[in-house]
């Protein structure tokens, strides 16, 4: 199981992490963070995000970090990319 963690105080809204997630996990929320900007926010209820860090590699204010297992991350070091 994967999850992210959106630092709120950091996050301006811009919504490229939103454009970026390939299940469609993350939105912009309705309440703002202390700065007045609508922060980014995971809603991920399901449990569906497979921690590609996509996201996170788009935030230009560097507001997202990406947890994965360990298995997980074994797991994907034993699959073969083929390329």
């Amino acid at each position: 199981m994967s999850r992210i963690v959106i630092d709120e105080d950091r996050c301006k809204g811009c919504g490229l992490c939103t454009q970026a997630c390939p299940h469609n996990l993350v939105r912009i929320s309705n309440r703002f963070n202390a700065k007045g900007y609508r922060p980014a926010e995971l809603v991920d209820p399901e449990g569906r995000c497979v921690g590609c860090a996509n996201c996170a590699t788009m935030c230009p204010d560097v507001a997202i970090v990406v947890y994965r297992t360990r298995r997980e991350k074994a797991a994907r070091e034993q699959t073969p990319v083929v390329g």
